[in-house]
Formats: structure tokens, C-alpha cells, sequence
């Protein structure tokens, strides 16, 4: 007989565990998506040697098992499902070393520390129970109707440690948030286990107030470590953790070019197209499919305004996009709103080129020398702060194609 592993849920659509578990080993991983009245059958069947949980069945799982771990116990679901060699089912919870990894690598000292708790579900109950092991003074959950609510969310306004377990803010939802992070003026460290988009609008509120954070991701790729071992009875080093979270965060981080129009950014997006086997998103083009006319036919007929609302909603869609090259006209970082969009899945690269070597052809607002020097003074600076990486553009395509890469690499 041939044994599968793989994942079971409801709605797996956008998992990253058959990537994930491609790094750890060679073995059959799939994605079951189940109804719940499809779970008899799914656990009975022995072809399935083990397999992982996620929504909305950790508990179901739970009940499903002949033991369970103390892990398990604890928190009262179950990610992990081992079926052994006598037929029965063993049940582990690996969610609790997932995100004690994620706290520590983040440095989130949780000793003594207040802890609040965003949502009640199953990831609420394993986060409580790790803060509560790790010496937390105080661990309360935040929830839409509990004591503690998002009404009376003033009472912990002197939260030290805050950690998003519910689902605000994930992708489609993108800049969803259930909190003004100002708020907290003591708070030193955030966690979000969302990893879709990799950094929701409260971590980008996060990143602006300088506090220290970390998206879900590192926790996924940390339980499914420990579930590996399980599956394949073999011992791995936990410094495979943070190689397999860059190789999954490289995949799918967006590659976003910015910088003054004509600087080469469509050129540069297409050599890195074929480069890297990543389809080219177009911001510019993205209006022009949209509202069916040229980007010079928009500012002639309607004006710079109107123009800007429909880049404003491209780039909202494409920035919600993973894994892509996303080449932006020249003016797009200039709202805030926009910025926030390409930084939330996005490696950004600024195209520096000088001002004489710019092409001037079809831009609306780049017409002479003097009107592209004034229009990159009041860009510059947001070029270079928006910026993961600055490159210098060179007249040969190929060594700027160098530069980026070099910056992109692992």
C-alpha cells in the first residue's frame, strides 16, 4: 500500500503546506478538503498514514483520536494526525512549538508581561496556553462579545505583547484591522498569524511605530517541522525552519519596481520575467484594461484626479497579488495608500536613473527637462524611504538586471 499525507479542511485553496513539506522530505502531500459529513470516512481511511488539520476540524480531530498528546490535552485540538501501525490514531498539537518558535524569534520576552489575545477561536487557545507556560503576568483574549471586547478595548491599552489570532485582514480583506496600534503606547512586540497577505495592515501600522513584529508564516513552516517528524519518524535540525521560510517567503513576495517614469522599469520587468519564470503586472497597463482607454487619452480627457483614483484602485488589486513582478508608473508612491498596498506582499526596488537618460515619450507629465526636475523633487525622497533597495540603472539592461537580482537573492 501506498500511504499519503496531506492536509485536511474546508476551503484549502491557498495552502502553503504541500510547498512546505516538499522542503522536508519526498513524500506524497495533498490537500483534503473535506465537509463535515465526509469526516467518518476520511478518518477511516488507512491509506492515509497522516496528515495535518486546519479550519475549521482541530477539535473534530480531537475526538477523532484513540490518544492525543499532553500538548493536545492542554489546548483541546489537534493539528497532527498519526495513524500507527495498529490502525489507531495519535493526535499531537505541533500549532503550540510553532508559534513558541515565532515569539522567540521575534523576541517577544512574555515573562511577566501582559498579553492580549485578538480572537477566541483554536489559534487563540494555543497562543493562550503558550503565554500562560511561558510566565505571561497577565493573558486576555480580545473578542467581538467576551468581557473583553473591542469596545472597552481602553483596558488594555497597556497591553506589552499583542497577538492577532482571527482572520481580520487576511487576503481577500486586505487593510482590514481591529485596532489603532497609537493606542498602545507600552506595547514592544506584535504577532499576526495571518501570512496572507505577509504583512496585514496592522503590521504595517506595526512597522511604522518601529515596534519589532512577525507575520504567521514562520509559525506554519515551524508546526509543519514537527509534524514532518512524525510522519517520517526522523529528527530534523530546527535551523531548517528559517531555509524553508526564505525559500516560501522568496516565492511569494512580490518583486515591485518603482522610480521616475522612463526609467526602465516595463524593460527591467520583462528580463525579470524570464529570469525568474514570474508573470509582469503593469500597473499603468492594469488602468488601461480597466477603463479602456490610453493613460494620455485619461489626462487629456479628465485630468490628473481621475487618473490617480484608477491607479489607486489598481494598484489596491495588483499589490493583493503574490509571487509577481509589479512594475508601477512613476507617480503611484506618492499616496500613502498606495504605498502600504505594494509594501504589504512586496520586495520593493528603486530604479535610479539620471534625470537626462529618462525617456520622455508618451508621459503625460514628464514633457521637458524641467518639468521631469521638478516632478522628481517631490518624488526623491519617497523613492528612497519606500525603498528595500536602491539600484543604479545602467544603459546596458543586462547588468541592472544583475543589480536587482543581487538584491532579490536568498
Amino acid at each position: 500500500m501506498i500511504y499519503m499525507f496531506g492536509l485536511l479542511g474546508r476551503k484549502l485553496g491557498h495552502s502553503l503546506s504541500p510547498q512546505i513539506h516538499a522542503l522536508f522530505g519526498d513524500y506524497p502531500y495533498e490537500l483534503f478538503c473535506r465537509e463535515p459529513e465526509e469526516l467518518d470516512d476520511f478518518f477511516s481511511d488507512k491509506s492515509i498514514k497522516g496528515f495535518n488539520v486546519t479550519i475549521p476540524y482541530k477539535v473534530n480531530a480531537y475526538g477523532y483520536c484513540d490518544e492525543v498528546s499532553e500538548t493536545a490535552k492542554k489546548i483541546g485540538s489537534v493539528n497532527t494526525v498519526i495513524r500507527r501501525n495498529d490502525g489507531t490514531l495519535y493526535g499531537d498539537n505541533t500549532d503550540y512549538f510553532g508559534f513558541s518558535y515565532r515569539a522567540k524569534k521575534n523576541g517577544a520576552d512574555i515573562r511577566d508581561k501582559k498579553v492580549i489575545v485578538l480572537g477566541s477561536g483554536g489559534a487563540s487557545r494555543t497562543v493562550c496556553e503558550v503565554s500562560k507556560d511561558s510566565g505571561a503576568a497577565q493573558t486576555i483574549v480580545v473578542s467581538r462579545s467576551g468581557e473583553n471586547n473591542y469596545d472597552n478595548i481602553e483596558r488594555n491599552y497597556d497591553a506589552d505583547i499583542i497577538v492577532n489570532t482571527t482572520p481580520v485582514g487576511m487576503y481577500p480583506n486586505n487593510g482590514e484591522r481591529l485596532i489603532d496600534l497609537s493606542k498602545f503606547t507600552r506595547c514592544h512586540c506584535v504577532l499576526d498569524l495571518i501570512y496572507n497577505p505577509a504583512k496585514t495592515a496592522l503590521l504595517l501600522d506595526t512597522e511604522k511605530l518601529n515596534i519589532p513584529c512577525g507575520n504567521g508564516l514562520t509559525m506554519l513552516v515551524a508546526q509543519a517541522l514537527r509534524s514532518a517528524e512524525q510522519f517520517l519518524n526522523k529528527k530534523f535540525d530546527d535551523s531548517i525552519i528559517d531555509e524553508v521560510y526564505e525559500k516560501i517567503i522568496f516565492g511569494q513576495k512580490n518583486i515591485v519596481l518603482i522610480g521616475m517614469p522612463g526609467c526602465g522599469k516595463s524593460t527591467l520587468g520583462e528580463l525579470l520575467s524570464k529570469e525568474l519564470g514570474r508573470e509582469v503586472v503593469d500597473t499603468d497597463a492594469e488602468i488601461v484594461k480597466a477603463d479602456g482607454r490610453s493613460i494620455p487619452e485619461i489626462f487629456n480627457s479628465d485630468g490628473e484626479t481621475v487618473f490617480r483614483e484608477l491607479e489607486a484602485k489598481a494598484v489596491a488589486e495588483t499589490g493583493k497579488q503574490i509571487g509577481k513582478i509589479i512594475a508601477t508608473g512613476g507617480g503611484a508612491v506618492m499616496r500613502e495608500d498606495n504605498r502600504r498596498a505594494l509594501k504589504q506582499n512586496g520586495t520593493v526596488i528603486y530604479l535610479k536613473k539620471p534625470l537626462s537618460g529618462l525617456a520622455l515619450d508618451g508621459r503625460p507629465l514628464s514633457k521637458d527637462a524641467e518639468a521631469v526636475a521638478k516632478i522628481y523633487e517631490t518624488r526623491k525622497s519617497t523613492y528612497e524611504a519606500l525603498a528595500d533597495c536602491t539600484v543604479d540603472v545602467s544603459a546596458d539592461p543586462q547588468i541592472t538586471l544583475g543589480r536587482v537580482l543581487k538584491c532579490i537573492s536568498l
